[in-house]
């Protein structure tokens, strides 16, 4: 398969790299409005660069009009407000999409995406890779096979420490990529939901450019959730370690062990695109509808059930 890759400068592009070398595929152009993409040269020196995406759409419209190369995907790691965009370029192209998260920023979107891959007949791919990851799937099969009607209690906390550039780059700004709970969440939430079903009730209780908290309500878990990018917000013997990042889940006050199984997971969603089992726009609608959700609510504060973690921003 010939594949392209919109957004190659950016953090997540070469994972993606990766996954297309090592599923036996060939990279054959890339654009990027960065031009600091040397990566290229350790998967696919011989891909042709663009740093306008006008004329990346066009050399990818010629080489369909010609018929002599087809490009089968267009992978796409630009900036959140972009993936809409960018996946329809995709699929004007005769392409099929592969987008990293999140799909995109309104669920409405989700609507109008569906629209586009019933009038092309290609497919939107979306990468969640938290569903391949053992540990989920071990979960999900452990909360299926026990007592249907018990709610289980679940904190989850995420803090992913950023520096100032973060704040002047597009994450930074809410409007390009969703804010905290979009930007570093949206994959929590799309696995919680997977193992515990749909969100029945959602209220956050602060958010600021920094961080998030709030409670979810799942048809099976109580979900009190707490996620930064704050340094600060991490606990004291975390930080002693030398550690910027902390993660968590604890259910039932059980904590389930993260730390490890991820280097591979793009390369594994690769895998199941290919073999036509990648996940879809109705995959992700849910966590899509959630983190909406959750940008547009008003916080109620140190209200109710919340995350012990709260008192460190309040």
């Amino acid at each position: 398969m010939n594949f392209s890759l919109i957004g190659a400068a950016g953090f997540i592009a070469p994972r993606h790299m990766k996954a297309i070398k090592e599923t036996g595929n060939t990279l054959i152009a890339a654009v990027d409005r960065f031009d600091c993409v040397g990566i290229i040269d350790s998967y696919f020196p011989d891909a042709n660069f663009f740093v306008e995406t006008e004329r990346f759409d066009r050399h990818l419209d010629k080489l369909r009009r010609k018929g002599e190369i087809k490009v089968d995907y267009v992978s796409i790691c630009s900036p959140n407000y972009l993936h809409d965009a960018h996946i329809r370029l995709a699929l004007r192209n005769d392409a099929n999409a592969i987008c990293e998260k999140p799909l995109v920023l309104n669920p409405w979107n989700v609507d109008a995406l569906r629209e586009i891959e019933d009038e092309t007949g290609k497919k939107i791919n979306v990468i969640l890779q938290l569903r391949l990851h053992q540990t989920i799937l071990d979960l999900k099969k452990m909360i299926d096979e026990g007592p249907q009607d018990k709610i289980y209690d679940i904190d989850l906390t995420y803090i992913t420490s950023r520096g100032k550039w973060y704040f002047i780059s597009w994450k930074g700004d809410n409007e390009k990529s969703g804010g905290v709970a979009t930007n570093i969440g949206i994959h929590f939430f799309d696995m919680l939901s997977l193992v515990f079903g749909n969100t029945k009730e959602n209220i956050v209780h602060f958010s600021d450019k920094y961080s998030a908290a709030g409670f979810l309500q799942l048809e099976r878990a109580r979900v009190r959730w707490f996620l930064s990018v704050d340094y600060n917000t991490i606990p004291d013997e975390i930080k002693a370690a030398g550690q910027r990042t902390y993660r968590s889940i604890l259910i039932e006050g059980a904590e389930m062990e993260f730390s490890g199984g991820f280097t591979d997971l793009h390369t594994e969603s690769y895998k199941k695109i290919l073999a036509g089992e990648g996940f879809s726009v109705e995959d992700a609608r849910p966590s899509i509808q959630t983190v909406y959700s959750i940008r547009n609510a008003s916080p109620i504060g140190k209200k109710g059930d919340y995350h012990p973690f709260l008192k460190k921003v309040m």
